[in-house]
């Protein structure tokens, strides 16, 4: 089996010069820094926060600005090259109606942006920074970033590239794309926890832009989740994802963005909800953004799609009695006559009895006008172009969980008992824990998407929604999800969803090694990195559990968690020096951070600093390198031994 592998590596390396190069070409790798990772999680929509969070690298680029001009450069001065750097069209579409002399401008400009490339491509090979060049100044940048030690007058020759740069007008166009690529070479790679959907305006600017960036890979949250399903045609996940919407009053993402055709739903409640009462349906709107003309119908939507969630989550719960969530089976349990329902044994008045499309005697059933309404709601959801390639994505760069150079990446929990043990689940039959428990849900989450019919993707659609929502799935971590409770029962008591143990034992050391020990890796050096739960810094919660074990990086990015969490959003940074948590302060808007050249306040917290710099040779990438070099080795062996013949 080895000499047929070699025989293969030889067609790529077909002789003893060719295999030598690229073994020292690999090691000379290794020892390069390792490049900048930047962790993000529960974005929740709030695309003008993200875009500014990832063009600034969580502070990367303002500190490679630091280390390039220290003194040599005034505050200002290097505030605007950063907000340059950040918005180069934006700004400068600004500079050259107010610029007096432009071409001195630009000459100052294209010389900071040159010492910038060279700063932030120091440690990527020639081949990668190639890559990150933009086409058209390709040859020109490689001038220009990379230093010729050989030539006689440096200056001149650079000065003489600037110049004819800005003679032939291409400037501009030049200073867009060393900004772009600064941006890309700053941050390596991208890690996104989970929850890019749901509550803010701009999930699908979100998707965009992570489809079209360089190195990303996605932990599933709940809430993608829900989105992925809804995708792949299950109707309880479409009525969830489109109450969700109307809820926070962004319907238009559905409608405009993905373009699906709500209008049947529309015309729906206009007839059935028409003089039904729907106070208990608020919506959560953005006030700056949100048209008030549309208050009364979202509310009314809210509760009609409601409705149709409850019914559909009943289907399901009966006929998987293994999920054990006969307790969320409440549309029977209500007496519809006296307006009450009995919840564990207790009656309690409802606070809106109005349900002019449940039939008391089968109450989890549709009705036809519903079931036409899903069908339709299905087959757009299917067949939306947009949404499918957005998910598509979401299926080939994520997963539930991943490690990644040392690190444990999930969104949700680890499901615990009281004692710190993993929890025991039945999932098709067979029982799952721990690690087993993430894999065998992905692969059905996948089956449901992949599959084209059959029982294995019906099942994997409504485990996808067991996902979302079961007391014992990794990604919700609560002992039941409320949401009928708190739309029809006003005792607040049985709005409380209770937490998984999981988080109460986030800062005992004998069970986080215990779950990094479960993933392959070591609890001496590893680290878990998670989202999902905001953390509530002003009540003096942190970030940080089991002496910097484990970290959590959902800080409230959605502006409905911000005023309990007192901050927008954590982000973290891992470079060759070290583990940075970034805490960041709400961010207005990208206009203003252009114009006033503003930056997200950020404060940054050191959570473990090497003594020696890591390179390449100590993450993943690093160690197949090293397998590489090894394969090659024993190639080169083989041709020296005439084992293999040389060609070429």
């Amino acid at each position: 089996m080895e000499k047929k592998y070699l025989a293969q590596l030889a067609k790529q390396f077909p002789n003893i010069a060719k295999a030598s190069t690229e073994i020292i070409n690999l090691s000379s790798i290794l020892n390069l820094p390792k490049g900048t990772e930047h962790f993000v999680s529960d974005l929740h929509g709030e695309n003008e926060q993200f875009l500014h969070v990832l063009k600034n690298g969580s502070g990367s680029v303002k500190r490679k600005i630091e280390e390039e001009f220290g003194n040599s450069l005034s505050v200002k001065d290097k505030r605007a090259l950063a907000t340059l750097i950040y918005y180069p069209e934006q700004k400068l579409a600004l500079i050259m109606k107010e610029e007096e002399c432009l071409e001195d401008w630009y000459k100052i400009t294209l010389h900071r942006l040159i010492k910038m490339g060279r700063r932030v491509s120091f440690k990527y090979t020639s081949s990668k920074v190639r890559k990150a060049l933009p086409d058209e100044f390709a040859y020109v940048f490689e001038e220009l970033i990379h230093e010729k030690d050989d030539l006689h007058d440096k200056d001149a020759y650079y000065n003489e590239i600037i110049q004819t740069i800005i003679r032939i007008g291409r400037a501009p166009a030049c200073i867009i794309a060393f900004c772009n690529m600064i941006q890309n070479l700053v941050v390596d790679h991208l890690h996104v926890l989970g929850d890019i959907y749901d509550r803010g305006p701009g999930p699908h600017i979100i998707m965009d832009t992570l489809v079209d960036y360089h190195s990303v890979d996605i932990q599933w949250g709940n809430h993608d989740i829900t989105w992925m399903a809804a995708a792949s045609g299950h109707m309880a996940c479409i009525a969830n994802v489109i109450r969700i919407a109307a809820r926070y009053g962004e319907l238009d993402i559905i409608e405009d963005a993905y373009g699906i055709n709500l209008i049947p739903l529309f015309r729906f409640v206009v007839e059935t909800y028409k003089k039904t009462p729907c106070d208990n349906f608020n919506i959560h709107y953005d006030s700056d953004n949100y048209n008030m003309q549309d208050f009364d119908m979202d509310k009314k939507m809210q509760k009609a799609i409601a409705i149709i969630q409850f019914k559909l989550e009943g289907q399901i719960i009966k006929n998987h009695p293994e999920f054990q969530m006969q307790n969320r089976l409440l549309l029977d349990k209500i007496d519809y006559e006296k307006g009450t329902i009995t919840i564990e044994g207790k009656t309690y008045p409802l606070t809106d009895t109005d349900f002019p499309t449940v039939d008391p005697k089968n109450p989890y059933a549709l009705s036809p006008e519903e079931e036409a309404i899903m069908e339709r709601l299905q087959s757009a959801f299917i067949n939306s172009q947009r949404l499918q390639e957005h998910v598509r994505f979401l299926y080939t760069n994520g997963s539930l969980y991943l490690v990644f150079n040392n690190n444990l990446l999930y969104h949700g929990c680890i499901p615990l008992d009281e004692n710190g043990n993993f929890c025991k689940v039945k999932v098709a039959g067979k029982t799952y824990s721990g690690r087993a428990l993430y894999d065998v849900l992905e692969s059905y989450a996948r089956k449901a998407y992949y599959q084209e019919s059959g029982p294995e993707k019906r099942l994997g659609q409504d485990l996808m929604w067991f996902i979302w929502c079961n007391k014992n799935s990794p990604l919700f971590g609560k002992d039941k999800m409320a949401t009928f409770e708190r739309y029809f029962v006003s005792d607040k008591e049985l709005h409380a969803e209770h937490k998984n143990p999981y988080y109460s034992l986030l800062d005992r050391e004998d069970v986080i090694d215990k779950i990094l020990t479960e993933f392959g890796l070591d609890p001496n050096t590893g680290h878990i990195v998670n989202g999902h739960v905001p953390v509530k810094s002003s009540r003096g919660e942190s970030p940080i559990k089991c002496d910097g074990k484990l970290l959590i990086i959902d800080g409230g990015f959605s502006k409905a968690y911000q005023k309990e969490t007192g901050t927008a959003g954590y982000t973290l940074v891992y470079n060759s020096y070290g583990i940075t948590l970034v805490s960041h302060k709400p961010f207005k808007s990208a206009e203003e951070a252009i114009r006033n050249e503003s930056d997200v306040n950020s404060v940054t917290i050191d959570v473990e600093q090497w003594i020696k710099r890591r390179a390449v040779a100590d993450t993943d990438n690093g160690k197949r390198i090293k397998e590489t070099i090894r394969d090659l080795e024993k190639l080169l062996q083989a041709y020296k031994e005439g084992q293999i013949r040389e060609k070429g």
